[in-house]
């Protein structure tokens, strides 16, 4: 098997962008301070990201799925902790899919 120039150019081309884009973000934020309202948006990124995860999963997932997600709420309201609370999800829709 054989790399046509013309791929990895392409190869090589996105590399150099995904580089730049997450190095540019650094550079700036070392020189500049975001205002505080876009520091508070930054804070609040994580959950928007799970729960844009989440929603085409529960939307397919029928009413195993729907348990599951309550009981990860349902930990992340009492315990507040992300990875726990995932678990919790994951675990419970297993269970509930390998007792059907």
């Amino acid at each position: 098997m054989t790399l046509r120039w013309d791929v990895l150019a392409a190869i090589l081309g996105m590399v150099a962008a995904t580089f730049l884009c997450r190095a540019g973000g650094y550079a700036i934020l070392r020189v500049t301070r975001p205002p505080p309202f876009v520091q508070a948006m930054l804070q609040h990124l994580p959950g928007a990201i799970f729960v844009a995860f989440l929603a085409p999963a529960l939307a397919q997932g029928g009413w195993p799925a729907w348990v599951a997600g309550g009981s990860a709420l349902l930990v992340q309201a009492r315990f507040g902790r992300m990875a726990l609370s995932i678990l919790t999800g994951v675990g419970v829709l297993w269970a509930i899919q390998a007792l059907q």
